[in-house]
Parts: C-alpha cells; structure tokens; sequence
C-alpha cells in the first residue's frame, strides 16, 4: 500500500511533465529559486526548469547558473512568468513576453470582459482586432 510519502515522491518524479496551468495547482512541489542553481539544457529539455520566485512559478528559457543580480523578474532573456498564478483565480490580462504567452483554454478579464485563449504561446491583447481566432469572449 502506497504511503503518503509514496506520493509525494511520486508527484515530485512527474512535475516535469506537467503543462504551466497544472504546475500552478503544486507549486509548492517546485524548488525555490536562490543563487547558484546551474541549470542545463537538459533541464529545459525534460521540462525540470520551472522554480518559484518571491511566491510566483518561473520557466527558465536558457542554460545559466543562477547570479544574484539575475533573478528571474530582472532577467527576461534568463526566466518567463507563468502568468496564471492561481488556476482558480481568472487574472487580468497582462502583456506577455515573446516568451512566455498564455497557453490554450487560459482564462483573462480584460475591459471588463472574460476571454480564453484559443492558442498556446498567444501574446495578442484580447479583443483587439484580428484576434478573433486567439481569444473568444467567454459569456458563462
């Protein structure tokens, strides 16, 4: 019979392969980021490149040891925001970077309406015009 440990272990060997919006849901399960962590290639490839920073989940983009003047909200080039911070929340839209757009069936408010993506890595503003086929307006 699985212990409770059993599990924790077991989650903590499969958070790599979870999609941004489901890592949310454990965060606590991802390391916290500090100075001196040498992130590989081989950690983005397999997906083990996600930390937490000041309460917020982070992806790491590129291979680095980790520098005290390179935290991740400092370092656009180094790290990208997991922009839903709470998977029960719907947050207000925020711009995102080239690098870190929001996934397909992530749900914004913006100008007072609820919109989701209909598109992974989708950095378009809701509603704008042309965005038709990234976001519809959810009216649930």
């Amino acid at each position: 019979m699985a212990t409770e440990r059993d599990l924790i272990e077991l989650l903590a060997s499969i958070r790599h392969t979870l999609p941004d919006n489901k890592a949310l849901t454990f965060k606590t399960m991802y390391k916290a980021w500090k100075v001196g962590i040498e992130i590989t290639q081989e950690d983005i490839d397999n997906g083990d490149n996600r930390y937490q920073y000041a309460g917020i989940l982070w992806r790491c983009l590129q291979p680095h040891i980790t520098q005290e003047t390179w935290t991740p909200p400092d370092s656009p080039s180094l790290w990208a925001k997991v922009l839903i911070p709470d998977p029960d929340v719907i947050p207000e839209w925020e711009q995102p970077d080239s690098t870190n757009g929001y996934s397909k069936g992530d749900k914004v408010t913006h100008n007072d309406k609820t919109w989701e993506s209909l598109v992974d890595g989708n950095v378009w503003e809701p509603g704008a015009t042309g965005t038709e086929s990234l976001w519809k307006e959810v009216t649930e």
